[in-house]
């Protein structure tokens, strides 16, 4: 039987791909320091003999006994929310983190996923994004903690690969939802949906025209499979190129929940992307991946376990 280890474990993907990997046959383990992480996610898997949790901050010394044949790497504030208000500590897991783990998987043999992002291309100027576009990112602003320390964990990575002969592959993460997202994520879909199941404004930044392309957890748990699975070392982009604005996107969330919430304008964040839309070009040629869930269907799996939760 083989072994995972991914960091992160507890969080909103870390504790989506634990299942993932249980399902597939893995011994999983699960290293998280519970920043933003919260063990109700991964509370079904502590009675899984294949399941083993480690309470730790990887920016610190790592020690496992185990063998262990794959590393995810996931461990890092992902909401505006969250680095705004821990920048210090985005820029650690990042950078500290990334290093701590790649000598981990040059140590065990490990092949070692990095889960990047669509914000290492900033503000792009060029769209859809293709993953040799190498971005537009402002290194001093608000989000410059969590853009920069993906990009330094993209680079980190590939030196790894190059100088120690690690086995590596890395994921640009575009938009993703779905059941244990954060109820306080700070992010469109989770705003939007706690907002509206109780019957509050709904918070629009902007005028509302500012797009994004979302893509179900499934789908992307699915393209991350496939990727580790894969021989290719290059980045690529896992995300649904639906593209669509904010605006419509509230609107969306407000009919399904069958809510009489109303919509209202508030500034928009400093260097906050004006289109986001990911080119799977790769992903489909390389992985043969492309997502499948309706966004409706996963929009409606998703205000359910809000509601479930909010109640």
């Amino acid at each position: 039987m083989k072994t995972v280890l991914i960091t992160g474990a507890a969080g909103f993907l870390g504790s989506h791909l634990s299942d993932r990997f249980i399902a597939e046959g893995f011994k999983v383990i699960g290293v998280d320091n519970l920043l933003t992480g919260d063990t109700d996610n991964i509370a079904h898997l502590f009675g899984n003999p294949n399941f083993k949790f480690v309470h730790h901050d990887i920016t610190e010394y790592n020690f496992f006994a185990e063998d262990i044949d794959y590393i995810l790497h996931f461990a890092s504030p992902a909401s505006p929310i969250d680095y705004l208000k821990l920048p210090i500590q985005t820029l650690k897991v990042g950078s500290l983190g990334t290093h701590k783990i790649l000598g981990l998987a040059k140590e065990k043999g490990a092949r070692y996923l990095l889960a990047s992002t669509s914000e290492v291309y900033g503000d792009p100027l060029i769209h859809p994004q293709t993953e040799d576009y190498w971005g537009n990112v402002n290194p001093v602003g608000s989000r410059g903690v969590y853009d920069e320390a993906k990009r330094f964990s993209e680079a980190m990575t590939m030196a790894y690969h190059q100088y120690h002969g690690v086995e590596t592959r890395i994921i640009r993460i575009f938009n993703t939802y779905g059941p244990r997202m954060r109820l306080h994520d700070g992010r469109a879909i989770p705003n939007f949906i706690r907002q509206a199941l109780k019957g509050e404004p709904v918070t629009v930044y902007g005028d509302g025209s500012q797009t994004r392309s979302v893509c179900y957890v499934d789908d992307l748990v699915e393209g991350i499979y496939r990727l580790l699975m894969s021989d290719e070392v290059n980045p690529v982009n896992i995300g649904n190129p639906s593209e669509l604005t904010m605006l419509d996107l509230a609107k969306e969330i407000i009919e399904l929940t069958g809510s009489d919430s109303k919509i209202v304008f508030e500034d928009l964040p400093q260097d906050d992307p004006k289109i986001r839309q990911p080119d799977i070009t790769r992903a489909k040629e390389i992985l043969g991946w492309s997502p499948k869930v309706d966004r409706k269907e996963g929009l409606e799996k998703t205000i359910a376990d809000f509601r479930k939760r909010l109640s």
